[in-house]
């Protein structure tokens, strides 16, 4: 089986619908000796014979009846690997910038569509976006709101959603209501601009108390030491989704409401490349509202993904 090749099983199956070599061969533009020679030589490696073949007829045995549809089969996926390869070859790389976070099976989604190139230069939701504005960037992985895709002219689609949680002190891990918890904003606006706007918009609507800090401390170390030296749970942000809490501070489920951090794929509103909305659709595909369309869940009354009506566009 090693020794066989395509171009073999693509004259098996010529000559199975011609049942004619002559004209098999006319079909291949190959001689007539030569397509002969080369069925022998498929025959002989695959250890069957293919065709029962006189001065008068040519006819499939019931072995080569058999085969007939597999290698049909297999002639169809080599030409859709050729074609998904050329695809490849030909296509522009995509470009996507992202904050912190990405869709755990983003290369398996795109391998086929797109050479995604993931830029190395993570930064916040607000830059990211308006590299992809300006043409920096192909697609970007980032939070925004709508009145961000009709200024920098975007279109943004749900691709992920964090619901945020408070860490605190003690030993109680029970739900705590967003009014009863502390959500810090940053006088860095330039690296905090995205989420001191949410944070200030979460405060206003929930009753949730605003803290304001100077020290990077949104997240990393310096947030747990905020949570250490404040009386109340603080709110968690997207960026310490997945941190390791120190063993002297624990998680506590925020509720009434439920607290949403949405993840939007923007690409520029005009944009008419293949290989980039193609990239945007497969990461898109099959994402559900993941929760943020419950009755309980809270998003900020800009999300482009917010109930009731979902204002984000492909």
């Amino acid at each position: 089986m090693a020794r066989v090749e395509l171009r073999q099983l693509r004259y098996f199956v010529a000559v199975a619908e011609e049942l004619n070599f002559g004209r098999a061969a006319e079909r291949l533009l190959i001689a007539g000796p030569s397509l002969s020679q080369q069925i022998k030589a498929l025959e002989r490696d695959l250890g069957v014979r293919l065709f029962d073949r006189d001065r008068r007829s040519v006819s499939l045995t019931p072995a080569g009846a058999a085969l007939l549809p597999h290698t049909r089969a297999l002639l169809e996926r080599a030409e859709d690997l050729a074609g998904r390869a050329r695809r490849l070859a030909g296509s522009q790389p995509v470009r996507l910038g992202y904050v912190n976070w990405l869709p755990p099976d983003m290369a398996a989604r795109t391998a086929a569509v797109a050479q995604l190139h993931v830029d190395a230069w993570v930064a916040p939701s607000h830059t990211q976006a308006a590299r992809v504005a300006d043409g920096s960037l192909d697609l970007a992985v980032c939070w925004v709101r709508v009145e961000d895709l009709g200024r920098l002219g975007l279109r943004a689609r749900l691709i992920g959603a964090d619901r945020l949680y408070a860490v605190a002190k003690g030993p109680d891990t029970g739900d705590v209501a967003a009014r009863d918890v502390d959500v810090l904003v940053d006088d860095d606006t330039t690296s905090w601009s995205s989420w001191n706007g949410y944070a200030e918009e979460l405060a206003q609507a929930t009753g949730a108390r605003p803290v304001r800090i100077s020290d990077g401390g949104v997240t990393g170390p310096a947030f747990f030491d905020h949570v250490r030296r404040g009386r109340r749970p603080v709110l968690n942000s997207p960026k310490g989704q997945t941190a390791q809490l120190p063993p002297d501070l624990v998680r506590r489920e925020v509720v009434a409401p439920e607290v949403y951090w949405t993840w939007s794929l923007v690409r520029r509103a005009g944009e008419d490349r293949g290989a980039v909305l193609a990239t945007a659709e497969a990461l898109c595909e099959g994402v559900s509202d993941l929760g943020i369309r419950a009755p309980a869940a809270w998003l900020p009354a800009g999300d482009p993904h917010s109930a009731p009506r979902a204002r984000s566009s492909g």
